[in-house]
């Protein structure tokens, strides 16, 4: 990773400060090829919470569904173009949490960085959880912990070995992923233009019958709105993922910028297909799952089964992906001095330990989801709720104070830029805070909102803390 000013080749180069440095982790591998990163990027957004989880967030919003999906995957947008701006300048496989420590200060690196590695190592958990379901469906003979216990080795192997394992998972779990959706996505057209045999097209009737476009109101709307905006979650882990490619500054570029239609082609696109083609009134459509749903009313054949494998391997890619991600970003952290320093030791490339201890706190989860589901991991579900919109916060303000650093210092490292900055970054900033605002006024999510905020309290005040005890130490 290069500096932010060049220095004159006679010269030697002076040492930056803790959050300038060439790199958050120099021994990691590059093993990973621009296929892999390309796919990485292109399957991040796909995950199981598409598949399953929209089925209520279509029961309350109706066909309004399309629009907070489109409001939604509007300002992830600009969220992944302003990560992708300084990711592209900045190549770290701590990503934000290394931008907002250069933008910032240390704290906000260590906030932001220790707030996503929790929520990801929660999330494998719960991933591991779906999966064990699914499969304990088809065997029932064996126990779901034993299936997630079976799932967390294999992972963790994978991830233990080079990095290129992880790509090779990632590649062909989301080339799966993609080609469940455009397949979706083909059969609803030809369902909705009358080309499909023994398919009546339904026309416009399902968008303004039962209750009209938005049957709930702005109620309703806002229901949707929260649920989709926590869909998005899982297009940070291409930028992290993007220290270890062979091409870093391409790669990352070439992933923001296809960004924009990913979105609008697999989140809106297949929403719209679905409501559209069924009533939202529909009661398989949140026990079902949308797309289980929409399939059945084609007379697919083994439409649910079909489904539930691609569910399956949803869920089981988003494990890969996070127990990669919360390695990753723990071991650039110690890489800062931002933790204990035997979790970022890196053999083969590869931080071990920190892919040891993240899969471990991540089956520990599954384990207090049978030994304390009411009160333990309740409050683990709960802290995690909101953290991508910390995350999220963290990065535009990043963005907004780095931009100017760039213009100044390294224009020429400016090669993906946010669009129309600085409005558009200061809208996404006021959008993040309007979320804020609805999420308290919903009690589920005033509930999650209040845990999430302790946390990033939390975290910050030790963030702070340590930041002026290493000021302290410095000047002595």
């Amino acid at each position: 990773m290069s500096r932010t000013s060049a220095q004159p080749p006679a010269q030697k180069a002076a040492p930056t400060p803790p959050g300038d440095q060439p790199s958050d982790a120099s021994s990691l591998s590059h093993g990973l090829k621009q296929r892999h990163l390309s796919m990485i990027a292109l399957g991040g957004v796909i995950g199981a919470g598409l598949f399953v989880g929209s089925g209520t967030a279509i029961a309350a919003a109706g066909p309004s569904i399309i629009l907070a999906y489109a409001i939604s995957g509007a300002l992830v947008m600009l969220v992944m173009r302003m990560l992708g701006e300084m990711a592209a300048a900045y190549p770290a496989s701590g990503s934000f949490s290394v931008h907002s420590e250069r933008a910032i200060g240390p704290w906000a690196g260590f906030t932001a960085g220790w707030a996503f590695w929790f929520l990801l190592c929660v999330a494998v958990g719960l991933e591991g959880i779906g999966a064990a379901g699914i499969v304990h469906g088809w065997v029932p003979g064996v126990p779901e912990w034993a299936w997630v216990a079976v799932f967390m080795v294999l992972f963790t192997g994978t991830n233990l070995a080079a990095v290129k394992n992880f790509g090779e998972f990632e590649f062909w779990f989301a080339a799966l992923k993609v080609g469940a959706i455009a397949l979706f996505l083909v059969i609803g057209v030809l369902a909705i233009c009358g080309a499909l045999p023994d398919v009546d097209a339904p026309g416009m009737s399902n968008l303004t019958g039962n209750g009209g476009f938005m049957p709930n109101g702005t109620e309703g709307l806002i229901v949707g709105l929260l649920a989709s905006v926590f869909a998005y979650g899982g297009l940070e882990t291409v930028t992290i993922a993007a220290a270890e490619s062979e091409h870093p500054v391409q790669g990352v570029a070439k992933a923001v910028r296809t960004a924009m239609w990913r979105i609008a082609l697999f989140y809106v696109g297949s929403m719209a297909v679905v409501v559209v083609l069924l009533p939202w009134t529909a009661e398989e459509i949140p026990t079902k799952g949308p797309y289980v749903a929409t399939l059945d009313h084609l007379g697919i054949p083994g439409a649910g089964q079909i489904m539930n494998v691609v569910v399956l391997v949803a869920l089981l890619s988003a494990m890969n992906a996070n127990i990669y991600g919360s390695s990753r970003m723990a071991s650039s952290l110690v890489a800062r001095g931002m933790g204990p320093k035997v979790i970022g030791k890196v053999s083969g490339g590869v931080p071990r330990i920190a892919v040891l201890i993240s899969a471990a706190f991540g089956f520990v989860c599954v384990l207090l989801s049978y030994w304390r589901p009411d009160d333990v991991f309740a409050w683990l579900l709960n802290t995690i709720g909101a953290i991508i919109l910390v995350v999220w916060f963290f990065i535009a303000f990043s963005q907004l104070i780095l931009r100017r650093k760039l213009e100044r210092e390294a224009p020429e490292k400016l090669v993906v830029k946010m669009w129309a900055y600085p409005y558009l970054t200061v809208a996404a900033l006021l959008a993040m805070g309007v979320v804020f605002v609805l999420m308290a006024r919903e009690h589920d999510t005033r509930v999650q909102l209040y845990y999430t905020g302790g946390l990033t309290v939390v975290l910050a005040i030790v963030g702070y803390v340590r930041q002026k005890s290493a000021e302290k130490a410095a000047v002595r």
